[in-house]
């Protein structure tokens, strides 16, 4: 029995794959699109038997109801989930077999999400592994705040009490988490994507409070903002999510229908390079380098609906472009701008920009565009903090603007939102804080 992890870095998600040894594999947690985990399989000769989903999820669409539709796979997901898509539903202490003397058993562990299983893998009834979804992670715990914020301490208790309950579970038990490095869904935690029992008992500050009060201080203080597409996607799971048995094309555009696109409401993303985008591009285009968490800010920053055409540089992927939109639910993907910004100049159209400087070229106010726990631990003295998931309704400072993030994509999608409000001057800072002490000699600030 094997099994193997599939890791989205920019969605901080893992996925696993078991061999079941007599022929079928199951999944845990696959993503909307699972070719990764459907290749795997083939080549080791065995057919998707089962895919189980630990939770509603908030932070990507799950692919288990596609994957069962198109496999014939049975669905496996708790039955607190309540779903409208065909399942098998589990109940703490329901046993499913999967393969050759392999079974798992549901544990009901809410507080990430009140529906919340983890499931232990056993062997001729003994535990070796278990898959803990967004409750036990690497050095952290799921967050408990999901759901609203009149939740978040009776989730906490309900998390307390689920932690609890892996006690009496081996030292040595193996332990796949879901979330991991990178995930919105997780509290604080290392950067490791698997661990064990032991380790969290060693290593884990939350996993050690045996204190429920203390445990509930300690882990509420520790939240950070979310992608506000958290609040949507769990019921799009729970309904489910439309079928797509591959990544769907992007249509050309000509620079008319983009035109056309823009002035009835759509939204265009460029998703090339900051310097790209700074040099010139479609007047009210919003900068977002295609890279891994390319989804999360596309989820975070554009309302649910708006259809989405798409800018492109050399050699850059339109299928992953389209994957990652339809990963966090944007569904109205209208196409691509063909032949990208040279295309739109040569039709005589103009092209807007904005100046990406050093330090030398800064101008008016700084503000730095990262989270809040990345600006607390260190920033430009006198700089502004402005998470960039909440640009879009802060009262900026008066006049000119320097926008800055960690190293210049950030800032390059703030300065491109502020662009499409207003034509005050604008410069993104290129580089972040380290450029900007090293360029000047001087320390950067703690603290909020």
């Amino acid at each position: 029995m094997t099994i193997y992890d599939f890791i989205d870095e920019g969605l901080g998600h893992s996925s696993y794959l078991i061999d079941n040894t007599d022929g079928s594999a199951t999944l845990v947690d696959p993503p909307r699109f699972a070719g990764a985990q459907e290749n795997l399989a083939a080549r080791l000769g065995c057919r998707v038997a089962y895919t189980f989903d630990t939770h509603s999820h908030a932070d990507y669409v799950t692919g288990s109801p596609a994957l069962a539709a198109r496999l014939g796979a049975t669905f496996v997901a708790p039955a607190a989930s309540e779903l409208a898509t065909p399942h098998l539903s589990m109940i703490d202490g329901d046993s499913v077999d999967i393969g050759d003397s392999l079974s798992m058993l549901a544990l009901a562990t809410p507080g990430h999400t009140p529906d919340h299983h983890a499931y232990l893998l056993k062997r001729s009834g003994a535990p070796i592994a278990l898959f803990s979804g967004g409750s036990l992670m690497v050095g952290a715990v799921g967050r408990t705040d999901l759901c609203g914020p009149d939740l978040a301490e009776p989730l906490a208790r309900d998390m307390f009490r689920s932690l609890r309950r892996l006690d009496d579970l081996p030292d040595d038990l193996p332990v796949y988490p879901t979330h991991g490095a990178g995930s919105f869904c997780s509290a604080p935690g290392g950067s490791q994507r698997t661990t064990t029992l032991g380790n969290e008992r060693a290593t884990n500050e939350l996993f050690k409070i045996t204190d429920e009060n203390r445990f509930v201080t300690r882990l509420l203080g520790g939240f950070g903002s979310f992608p506000t597409y958290f609040a949507r996607l769990p019921e799009l799971n729970r309904l489910g999510p439309r079928r797509y048995d591959r990544v769907p094309e992007l249509a050309p555009l000509e620079p008319d229908e983009v035109e056309r696109h823009l002035a009835t409401g759509g939204v265009v993303i460029d998703v090339r390079q900051p310097a790209a985008f700074a040099a010139g591009h479609v007047p009210g285009s919003i900068s977002n380098t295609l890279r891994p968490v390319f989804a999360t800010w596309v989820g975070w920053l554009v309302e649910p609906g708006r259809p989405l055409a798409f800018v492109f540089g050399d050699e850059q992927d339109p299928d992953e472009v389209a994957r990652q939109c339809l990963d966090v639910g944007q569904e109205r993907l209208v196409g691509q701008l063909a032949g990208g910004v040279e295309a739109w100049a040569a039709s005589g159209r103009p092209l807007d920009s904005i100046d990406l400087v050093g330090t030398a070229g800064m101008v008016g106010h700084l503000v730095d565009v990262r989270q809040r726990n990345e600006y607390a631990a260190g920033h430009v003295a006198g700089a502004t903090n402005v998470e960039l998931g909440s640009i879009g309704a802060a009262t900026l400072p008066a006049g000119a603007l320097t926008i800055m993030c960690g190293h210049g994509e950030r800032a390059m999608t703030a300065a491109s939102l502020v662009r499409t409000k207003s034509r005050r001057a604008l410069a993104v800072l290129d580089g972040g804080p380290d450029t900007w002490a090293a360029a000047t000699g001087a320390p950067l600030e703690t603290g909020l």
